[in-house]
């Protein structure tokens, strides 16, 4: 694992046990039996029960738990060994069948076997990762023929403007396009669970990818896209004026002027 993959999983590393106890994840009631999967995507992704699905990048577990709740056969991948341990355990605690694998998403073929059906990744996940085309490799590689991937993540467009608090207007403050493989140090306490939270590990880095380069990847290891699509909707207030929440649990401008796409999903299909 390179450096900089490196310093951020000693920063997701330690974010564990704050994001557990945070109101912002509500374990408690996840236990009772909430799910975290918003509409989007469990209408875009189809049915599951019964069907073999890897979740890549899973953090510990809610996600992929809660497809195993709609009767998937699920493995969850990520690269924080604190994640994984405590997903196991809340699997067992819920009696709820999953596997779990501590693994960097490049290596996983060496640590993981088998062809999936579905691949799922979602929110917040691109941008932790340097290499797309290594990542869409990863993809192919285990899905079964005719096996669907989906993602739902933060539409890239957002990192244009500035998220400053004091603003009530959309600002652009960065270019879209950013050089290849040059990541945005950042450094900073809290977490987007919990602001409040101090963190020893402040510094990560992060990759832009811009939306062409997503789908190209995908495309060039012979992925067919079935569909990409764009909302005004995101999954946190990322920007001051984004304070009207719908009851899918998916955030609004309130002001339409300020309609941009704020989340994208993709599927698609291995031929």
């Amino acid at each position: 694992m390179d450096a900089h993959l490196a310093t951020n999983q000693e920063h997701w590393n330690e974010l564990v046990p704050i994001h557990v106890k945070s109101e912002f994840y509500d374990l408690d009631g996840f236990k009772r039996g909430r799910s975290t999967l918003l509409p989007i995507e469990r209408e875009e992704v189809g049915e599951v029960a019964r069907k073999s699905l890897l979740h890549l990048q899973c953090h510990f577990g809610m996600d992929t738990l809660s497809w195993a709740r709609l009767g998937a056969n699920v493995t969850g991948v990520d690269f924080s060994a604190p994640a994984i341990d405590f997903a196991r355990g809340l699997s067992r605690e819920l009696n709820l069948e999953a596997r779990f694998i501590c693994a960097n998403l490049y290596d996983l073929p060496d640590a993981l076997s088998g062809e999936f059906e579905i691949v799922f990744t979602s929110y917040g996940v691109l941008c932790w990762l340097p290499d797309l085309t290594g990542w869409a490799r990863v993809i192919a590689h285990f899905l079964a023929p005719g096996g669907t991937f989906y993602i739902i993540d933060g539409h890239p467009m957002t990192n244009v403007f500035s998220y400053a608090a004091d603003l009530t207007d959309l600002r652009v403050e960065q270019a879209y396009f950013s050089p290849r493989h040059e990541p945005e140090r950042s450094e900073g306490d809290g977490s987007y669970a919990d602001p409040t939270a101090s963190v020893q590990h402040q510094v990560t880095y992060e990759w832009n990818h811009s939306l062409g380069e997503i789908i190209t990847a995908l495309t060039d290891a012979g992925l067919r896209i079935e569909f990409l699509h764009e909302f005004p909707l995101g999954f946190w207030p990322r920007f001051p004026s984004l304070t009207e929440r719908g009851e899918d649990g998916l955030w609004r401008f309130k002001d339409p002027r300020q309609s941009i796409p704020l989340t994208y999903s993709v599927r698609a299909r291995k031929r």
